[in-house]
């Protein structure tokens, strides 16, 4: 990036000068918050408020209330082996992003479970979880999504009970993000690029949707 400073000759000044006045640390704070701000309007959770159909909200309300904990079922020992394949590969890729391993399995649990509970490739949701998050559970962006998908808290008084702060809660914030990608997804008739923008709250925009679907390539599993 270039600056120029023009000006007549009296006024002129030299770039030595400019470089080691307390202007230019001022001038390169701005910039740099300027370029934080930005990258975070790009790839942090925006999602809108829209009118929605009371069915389209009643079945969102069913998918997030319902109690039963994430345990996978099988219907052979095949389909348990290759999940228990996905679960080591994923525990090795993901060790320097979420050093506890108990931690570490307890949320690719939850990823697998919620993602194929809402009909999601589980690598979508960590592709969208790593550009979203960076896999903070805490993370939460200037426009105040929470936890690990960015999820907007007027999500939980849409469909939920109001108590935003369980956002925060892993498998309460999983299970909102899967939900709300899946009705995204219904609502552009399977186009992830759509969906991937309305989750964003940049539809149409292209830097989201091709940072998740890079991201996702990234998370998939070949045994």
């Amino acid at each position: 990036m270039r600056f120029q400073i023009t000006g007549s000759d009296h006024q002129e000044c030299s770039f030595a000068a400019f470089a080691t006045s307390s202007l230019r640390r001022t001038f390169i704070g701005a910039v740099l918050l300027l370029l934080l701000i930005n990258a975070s309007t790009v790839l942090a959770g925006n999602q809108k408020e829209e009118a929605m159909a009371d069915s389209v909200r009643m079945a969102l309300s069913r998918a997030i209330s319902d109690p039963r904990p994430p345990i996978p079922q099988f219907i052979d020992i095949k389909e348990r082996l290759a999940y228990l394949q996905w679960l080591g590969d994923m525990s090795d890729r993901l060790a320097k992003r979420i050093s506890d391993r108990q931690v570490r399995i307890e949320f690719l649990r939850t990823v697998w479970y919620e993602a194929r509970r809402a009909g999601l490739d589980p690598a979508l949701v960590l592709g969208l979880i790593q550009v979203e998050s960076a896999f903070r559970k805490y993370a939460v962006s200037p426009v105040g999504a929470h936890g690990y998908m960015q999820v907007m808290p007027f999500w939980t008084r849409v469909i939920g009970d109001g108590d935003r702060s369980k956002l925060f809660h892993m498998q309460t914030n999983l299970r909102f993000g899967c939900s709300i990608l899946r009705m995204y997804l219904d609502m552009e008739k399977g186009d992830l690029f759509l969906a991937l923008g309305r989750y964003n709250g940049s539809r149409g925009r292209a830097e989201y949707p091709n940072s998740v679907l890079a991201s996702w390539r990234n998370w998939e599993h070949h045994p």
